[in-house]
């Protein structure tokens, strides 16, 4: 029984030996990530001049000014070359565009549907010209920058023998020609 003894006390120690060797690992509670926020690196800003609204003007080339339709063309009456009430707002516009860009000159050319002869609808598109012009000119717009040019019915937008056809080509139409 002796040796019993000192084998269960042997055990017993050896069991608190390797028990008092064992590392103690500190448990703390586990802590949420901190969140991050996002930063979004910005490249520098440089910022450019603005141009105004006269250097774009400037920037633009003729065929632009053109093409972006600011000058509308205004349309007329079978065989009349008075300016219509229903018109008249277009030519306001477009005096206010002019204005606004002084160094602009312009062509006004006249044109007529098919019907009548030639000299007679160069005459007719001339008269429909002077008469836009001088309406123009009655708000404000110099008449040195603007010439007047007939095409009589020589230059037709749309072809055709209705009436719908006739209106569209009996117009008067505004050419961006210096700026």
């Amino acid at each position: 029984m002796k040796r019993v003894s000192i084998i269960l006390l042997m055990v017993v120690s050896l069991f608190f030996f390797t028990d008092s060797c064992k590392k103690k690992v500190k448990t703390e509670p586990v802590k949420e990530p901190e969140k991050i926020e996002r930063v979004e690196e910005t490249t520098p800003r440089i910022d450019r001049p603005v141009l105004t609204e006269e250097e774009i003007f400037e920037k633009k080339s003729l065929e632009e000014l053109n093409a972006e339709g600011n000058l509308r063309k205004i349309h007329f009456d079978f065989d009349k070359y008075d300016v219509k009430d229903d018109m008249k707002p277009i030519l306001h516009r477009n005096a206010d565009w002019l204005l606004k860009h002084g160094s602009a000159v312009i062509t006004i050319e006249g044109h007529c549907d098919e019907r009548g002869t030639i000299e007679y609808n160069m005459a007719l598109g001339e008269k429909r010209a002077k008469t836009t012009r001088d309406f123009l000119e009655s708000l404000g717009v110099t008449g040195i920058r603007m010439q007047v040019v007939s095409y009589g019915k020589n230059k037709p937008i749309v072809r055709g023998v209705d009436e719908q056809t006739h209106y569209r080509n009996r117009r008067c139409e505004f050419v961006i020609i210096r700026k």
